[in-house]
């Protein structure tokens, strides 16, 4: 059996494998032989993140830049998540600023914290005894990860060979971190509590049971039988290209009643999604084939360009299918191939449509605009067929019944980048093929043929 010394520089080890840099806290600390710190209150890098908010964004002046350090190393929130939510939305979004051009008139700007696109811009760090300042005594986490100087990730590990101390005492630990040196967890994207065999990640407002295990790697077909869940973790969690993505797309924030909540997706999610959207690019692209009539559509590497067809995505019962959804959405929006989409998500009950509807209306801050809920089918189609781009459409898959006398449903929209998202197709979301209706003599269909019409 291990110790917990030792578990720390196997941790620190995978880290580098993956891609990250590594210095002891002692060499950066304020009396350190590479001091990077003023002193035992700063949690952030500030010279690291200076340098890479003028790397990232050359336009800026020198001024520009210290007054963006500024504004992200000064919170002013009240609460810790309230402080969290409002970094995360710079995190993503950058920090606005005014700035004076050369005309002497302000024009404001966003600065970028971290370039999302290409990883190798940003700087990685993995940190081992980083000792803080706090309210009672000083603190020192095991490992924090730095991206341009922000102290985005927090791992906490417990000695393997104490049969008394578990994954959970290190849960108990950031808890204790949480009120005792707050400031660090201001910029906290991810937690990690470990005993070696087990690993698990979480947000900062979540319980035990919503610390996850992280069972992939590259994709989820990339399941290592590892001796140690952190190993898996930290390989296939905190890669950089993979971390980045994760941060931009697969965290939400939700108000439940009077508590702001911070949600993460689990790794089914976050590998679903990222195949989902990635086989819509390819469904949604330009035609390549004849076989784009077909009933079905086929999946992964089969997925035929310009079908239209991107698949089913399939969840289990309690995996958390409208977080699943969010984040799609979320991501599909963003992508430059889709040109600015239009979403139509359809329910098949006006329930359903209300708890779907409030979970996107609650992720506002990673889908960058508020959805609409379509009331009749009259505004269904007045909503379809003036929109020119973007939006997110709810609606019931009645909504798309026909009119009195109409034989067949009318094009609503000819756009290739409408995108419809159908939430549990139940059997009123089929009958592509109709049936004779022995009354009249005619052929009656179902919802789903109307929809595709």
């Amino acid at each position: 059996m291990i110790t917990e010394d030792q578990l720390e520089k196997l941790a620190l080890n995978w880290f580098q494998e993956t891609g990250w840099s590594y210095v002891h806290g002692t060499a950066i600390a304020p009396d350190g032989v590479a001091a990077e710190r003023l002193d035992f209150r700063s949690v952030v890098l500030k010279g690291r993140l200076a340098a890479a908010v003028g790397r990232l964004n050359p336009q800026l002046p020198p001024v520009a830049v210290d007054e963006v350090v500024h504004i992200v190393t000064k919170p002013d929130h009240p609460s810790l998540v309230q402080s969290n939510r409002a970094f995360h939305r710079m995190l993503t979004d950058g920090v606005r600023i005014e700035l004076t051009d050369a005309t002497g008139d302000k024009v404001t700007d966003h600065a970028q914290l971290v370039d999302f696109v290409r990883p190798e811009m940003n700087d990685f760090l993995v940190v081992n005894q980083f000792t803080i300042t706090g309210t009672k005594k000083p603190r020192r986490p095991d490992i924090i990860g730095f991206v341009n100087g922000l102290p985005l990730v927090g791992v906490e590990l417990k000695n393997p060979a104490d049969v008394n101390a578990d994954v959970w005492d290190a849960y108990g630990q950031l808890q204790t971190y949480k009120d005792e040196i707050e400031d660090l967890y201001v910029y906290n994207e991810a937690l990690v509590v470990s005993d070696g065999m087990n690993a698990r990640v979480g947000s900062l407002t979540a319980t035990t049971e919503w610390f996850m295990p992280w069972r992939t790697v590259a994709n989820e077909n990339d399941r290592p039988k590892l001796e140690f869940e952190l190993e898996t973790l930290i390989r296939g969690f905190f890669k950089p290209d993979l971390f980045l993505d994760y941060i931009r797309y697969f965290i939400l924030f939700e108000q439940n009643s009077d508590r702001l909540i911070k949600k993460i997706a689990g790794y089914h999610q976050f590998h679903g999604v990222r195949e989902a959207v990635r086989v819509t690019l390819i469904a949604a692209g330009e035609a390549k084939s004849h076989r784009i009539n077909e009933d079905r559509a086929t999946y992964g590497k089969d997925v035929i360009p310009g079908s239209g067809k991107a698949g089913v995505f399939w969840h289990t019962q309690g995996s958390g299918k409208s977080i699943s959804m969010a984040c799609y959405a979320g991501k599909l929006l963003q992508q430059p191939e889709m040109h600015n989409p239009t979403l139509v998500v359809v329910t098949d009950r006006n329930d359903l449509d209300g708890q779907l509807f409030q979970q996107f209306c609650s992720a506002q801050d990673l889908l960058r605009q508020i959805p609409e809920q379509a009331e009749s089918r009259d505004e269904l189609r007045e909503k379809l067929a003036a929109r020119q781009a973007g939006g997110i459409i709810f609606t019931t898959v009645q909504k798309f019944g026909l009119l009195e006398n109409e034989t067949a449903h009318p094009v609503l929209c000819q756009r290739r980048n409408v995108v419809v998202i159908s939430d549990e197709a139940h059997r009123s979301q089929y009958g592509m093929k109709g049936r004779l209706d022995m009354k009249s003599g005619r052929y009656v269909f179902g919802y789903a043929k109307h929809m595709r019409d």
